[in-house]
């Protein structure tokens, strides 16, 4: 039987997907498999029932606790950025939030670990993630500055709300082997996407484009 809730009808419906991948491609999004995973991934089931009419807007849209779902644009850039040079086998997650980012990574790499400071937003998106059967997941409730370091080194870690500056720790964390982090740092007026790429000792930086995300907040809230 199929999953209607899941599959979407009207304004969720794949002929609205199609028009959202449409969108990707026109702002310069190339990767087949990173537009195959965000035409896939059911966006309006991360979305609370009275929001879902809008998951395919190219828009961010709020999830609640004062968090944003990233508009489809920022989602398959951040993701093409981090996978340029291949498939990665472990990818550190730095803000779970609805789960949706999660679930496009879990699609597209070996293994997703995946921290969120917000209780009730991380088990949303268990139960999300779960219906959704992707196994390759593993979820932690604690303070993203501190990323994971048991599980660590990691080859990619993506960051979903913008530090002043990259936490030492996940810097730590990065594979010195290519290891590439793709995070937003500024203050509330300006902020841009950077990717840090990791070789041995040595971190290069790369400028991407100016974003929009949430500040990334210490300390846990249950």
């Amino acid at each position: 039987m199929r999953d209607f809730e899941i599959d979407g009808i009207g304004m969720t419906s794949r002929r609205t997907r199609e028009r959202m991948i449409q969108r990707l491609v026109d702002q310069g999004i190339h990767s087949t498999k990173v537009l195959d995973a965000v035409r896939t991934i059911p966006r309006h089931i991360f979305l609370d029932e009275a929001l879902a009419h809008r998951a395919y807007e190219d828009t961010a849209l709020p999830i609640g606790h004062n968090q944003t779902l990233s508009q489809p644009y920022i989602v398959a850039r951040m993701t093409e950025v981090l996978l340029a040079l291949g498939e990665l086998s472990k990818v550190l997650e730095i803000g779970t939030g609805s789960g949706y980012q999660t679930a496009v990574l879990a699609s597209l790499v070996g293994k997703v670990y995946s921290v969120e400071r917000i209780r009730p937003l991380q088990e949303k998106a268990r139960q999300r993630l779960s219906r959704l059967s992707l196994n390759n997941v593993r979820l932690r409730h604690t303070d993203g500055v501190m990323g994971w370091p048991e599980e660590s080194p990691f080859d990619g870690i993506i960051v979903t709300a913008a530090p002043g500056d990259v936490p030492q720790e996940l810097l730590n964390q990065l594979s010195p082997e290519g290891g590439r982090l793709v995070i937003p740092l500024g203050g509330s007026e300006v902020q841009n996407l950077v990717l840090i790429t990791r070789k041995g000792d040595e971190y290069q930086r790369k400028v991407l484009e100016a974003v929009r995300f949430v500040p990334l907040l210490t300390g846990v809230i249950r």
